[in-house]
């Protein structure tokens, strides 16, 4: 089993910036997937970006340079800082633990609002 706690959501103007964090703990194994997906009502869940602990790094097409995601393996923590947010940036973003072996594993979900 794998535990994600999530934190750094909230309310924010057009273009400013938030800073999501998300720590694991549990039965980590590697190679792994630690990343973001957010999601809004009546659609589905898709991925924002995700980093292996190798460092390969994959983004959601919409993110177009605004959001950089980092990991630090010693405390198997990952964090998004996202700038420039937009109002259609608005969800709820969920963290995600995958690996082939043992699927995936989701954190309980953080508010992120963009608004004036």
């Amino acid at each position: 089993q794998v535990q994600l706690v999530e934190s750094g959501g909230g309310l924010v103007q057009p273009g400013g910036s938030l800073r999501l964090s998300c720590a694991a703990s549990g039965s980590i194994i590697s190679p792994n997937f630690m990343g973001w997906y957010r999601q809004v009502p009546g659609k589905q869940r898709e991925l924002v970006a995700r980093i292996t602990n190798y460092g390969i790094t994959n983004y959601g097409d919409y993110v177009q340079g605004r959001f950089t995601i980092s990991r630090d393996n010693a405390n198997n923590t990952v964090y998004l800082q996202m700038n420039s947010l937009k109002p259609e940036d608005t969800a709820v973003y969920y963290c995600n633990y995958f690996t082939t072996k043992a699927g995936h594993y989701w954190g309980q979900g953080t508010q992120v609002t963009v608004s004036s």
